[in-house]
C-alpha cells in the first residue's frame, strides 16, 4: 500500500539558529519534481545550503539542508510540509490529501485591490504581509494619485488553495487591514476578471531597454565575488562534462559562487532542457563557492548527452544563468528613472519566487521611493522573461541624478536578490 503521507515529507528542525533544518522528500518520481520542490522552498524564504538528490526513475529520495533567509524570518513549517506534498505523486491507493495530478490546472487568479495612504516602503510592507499569508504575486500594478494615496492592484494565487472559501478571502483582507493600520483605507479581494488578461500580455519595452537588459553586453560586464574584500576576484562559473565515469549517465561538474536560489536555478534549467537528474549533490559553501555534481540523462531516451552541440548549449546555459540569474539595470524614461529587473520564466509559465519582495526590500533599505510599479512578461528569441518595472521618485534622502547613486541601487538590489 506504499508509505503514509507523514513519511513522504519529513522535516527535522534545527537545534539552534546556526544549524540548518533538514527536509527529506521520499516519494515516486516525476519529471521536474526537483525543480518544483526547490521553488516551493524558495517561496518560503528558505535558502538551500546543501542537497542530495537520488532517483532510479521510479522513486526518488531528496534531502535539503535549509536555513531561513534572513535569519530572523519566521517559517511556518507545517504549511511548508503541506505545500511540499502537493507536487509529490501519490504513493497510496486511497487518498487522504488533496493531491494534484501530474498535469495540474493552474490555480485561479484573484485580484486584491488595496487603497492606501502612500508612504515610502509601504509597498514592501504589503508584499511581506502577502508572503506571510502564503499568497503568490503573479502581477502588480501600482497607481499613485495626486492626493498622496495609491491604488495597488495585486493579482495573486493562494498557496493554501482556499480562496474559494469566503472565510479565507475575508481573513486576508482583515489581516491586511490590521497589519497596515491607518495606512490602509480599504481592501477588496475577488476573482480576477478581464483586467488580468489585459496585464497578462507581453510588455512594450523600448528596443534600447530590451537590448541593454537582455543583450550580450550585460554578460560581458565584470561580475565580482561578493565576499572579496578587495573586490577583484572574478566570479566565473565553470561547467565540465564527463562521460567516462558512468556507463549510463553524463557527469556535470559545476563550480560557482554560492547564491540564493542556486539549486532552483540549476534544477529549472535541467527541467526546461529535458535533462533528468539521476543523482545530484550540492555541497556546503566553501569560501563562498559551491561545488555541484550531477549525473544526468536525456529525458527523451534515457541516454547520455553525447552530442557535442547539445553539451555546449547546456554548459553555456548553465554558466549564463549562474552568472546572471536575474538582470538588473536602471534606465531613463524621459525625465524619470526606471529600475528594470528580469528573471527567466519556466516553460510551464511559472516565474521565480520572491523577486518583487527582494527588490522592494532593497529599495526600502536605501530609502528610495517607488512612484509606480508593474510586473509584465517579455519574450526574447531564447525564452520568456518576467520583468519588474519600478518608476523611482527623486528624494532628498536618496538623489537619483548621479551615476554613483544609480550604481548603488543596482548593486543593492542585485545583492539582495542573490542573498549576498
Amino acid at each position: 500500500m506504499g508509505i503514509s503521507w507523514d513519511d513522504v515529507v519529513v522535516i527535522q528542525h534545527a537545534k539552534d539558529s546556526n544549524e540548518p533544518s533538514i527536509v527529506t522528500v521520499n516519494c515516486p518520481d516525476k519529471a521536474g519534481l526537483g525543480c518544483d520542490l526547490c521553488r516551493i522552498i524558495l517561496e518560503f524564504g528558505l535558502r538551500i545550503t546543501r542537497a542530495d538528490i537520488s532517483t532510479d526513475g521510479r522513486w526518488c529520495y531528496i534531502v535539503f539542508w535549509v536555513i531561513p533567509h534572513p535569519a530572523s524570518l519566521k517559517v511556518d513549517w507545517e504549511s511548508l510540509k503541506t505545500r511540499l506534498l502537493s507536487p509529490c505523486p501519490s504513493c497510496l491507493f486511497s487518498y487522504h490529501f488533496n493531491q494534484q495530478s501530474n498535469n495540474p490546472s493552474p490555480p485561479p487568479i484573484y485580484l486584491l485591490k488595496v487603497w492606501i495612504i502612500d508612504q515610502k516602503g509601504l509597498l514592501h510592507d504589503i508584499n511581506e504581509i502577502l508572503c506571510n499569508l502564503q499568497l503568490t504575486i503573479q502581477r502588480v500594478k501600482v497607481m499613485p494619485t495626486p492626493d498622496g494615496r495609491a491604488l495597488d492592484l495585486f493579482f495573486i494565487t493562494d498557496g493554501m488553495e482556499l480562496f474559494h472559501t469566503k472565510k479565507r478571502r475575508d481573513d486576508v483582507c482583515e489581516y491586511l487591514k490590521e497589519a497596515l493600520g491607518e495606512r490602509c483605507i480599504s481592501s477588496e479581494l475577488q476573482l480576477a476578471g478581464p483586467e488580468y488578461g489585459h496585464l497578462q500580455g507581453f510588455s512594450s519595452l523600448p528596443p534600447a531597454f530590451s537590448e541593454e537588459l537582455f543583450g550580450p553586453e550585460l554578460l560581458d560586464k565584470v561580475s565580482l565575488h561578493p565576499l572579496s574584500q578587495d573586490m577583484t576576484t572574478l566570479k566565473k562559473p565553470t561547467v565540465t562534462v564527463d562521460n567516462s565515469l558512468s556507463p549510463a549517465h553524463t557527469l556535470l561538474q559545476i563550480q560557482c559562487v554560492d547564491q540564493k536560489g542556486l539549486c532552483y536555478d540549476i534544477m529549472r534549467i535541467s527541467k526546461d532542457s529535458d535533462i533528468k537528474v539521476a543523482y545530484g549533490r550540492f555541497t556546503s559553501s566553501v569560501k563562498g563557492f559551491q561545488n555541484i555534481d550531477l549525473f544526468v540523462q536525456q529525458k527523451e531516451d534515457g541516454k547520455k548527452i553525447i552530442d557535442p552541440e547539445r553539451q555546449k548549449t547546456l554548459c553555456s546555459c548553465l554558466k549564463e544563468e549562474m552568472l546572471h540569474p536575474l538582470r538588473v539595470i536602471i534606465v531613463n524614461r524621459g525625465p524619470d528613472i526606471e529600475l528594470l529587473v528580469a528573471n527567466p520564466v519556466e516553460l510551464s509559465g511559472t516565474g521565480r519566487p520572491r523577486v518583487f519582495y527582494d527588490v522592494t526590500l532593497a529599495l526600502k533599505a536605501l530609502g528610495v521611493f517607488i512612484f509606480s510599479a508593474e510586473v509584465v512578461r517579455h519574450s526574447t528569441q531564447e525564452r520568456q522573461w518576467e520583468v519588474y518595472r519600478f518608476l523611482l521618485d527623486e528624494s532628498r534622502e536618496f538623489p537619483l541624478n548621479s551615476s554613483k547613486a544609480r550604481s548603488q541601487i543596482v548593486d543593492k538590489v542585485r545583492r539582495t536578490l542573490m542573498g549576498w
